[in-house]
């Protein structure tokens, strides 16, 4: 995202690539019934994707990306369905890991 000079940012947002890693995964996870629903959230601080087993739970699991925290321990955060953090880190890859796991699992069975 590129503001105009001297003005920051409304809103964080993901890049290109960003968004087409993550959603290939929610692909993946669709074709393999566990994820049928997404939502993303964008404030001036975060940016978050959430994906559902059914529309009206809450999330299975969240990814949120938050550049503040890009300098202590990464950006990218990503939150199990009870809200507990399962991975933190700067890199998004590293980060999708373990549900990159249990997409393996859900095939497997």
């Amino acid at each position: 995202m590129v503001a105009f000079p001297g003005r920051g940012a409304d809103q964080v947002g993901f890049e290109r690539a960003e968004l087409m890693r993550i959603l290939d995964l929610y692909g993946r996870m669709v074709a393999a019934g566990e994820w049928r629903d997404y939502a993303m959230d964008f404030t001036r601080h975060a940016a978050s994707f959430a994906a559902f087993r059914r529309t009206a739970e809450r999330p299975q699991a969240r990814l949120e990306k938050r550049p503040a925290l890009r300098g202590k321990q990464g950006m990218w955060t990503l939150f199990g369905e009870h809200g507990q953090v399962l991975k933190r880190g700067h890199d998004l890859a590293a980060v999708l890991a373990p549900m990159e796991r249990r997409l393996l699992k859900a095939v497997e069975d």
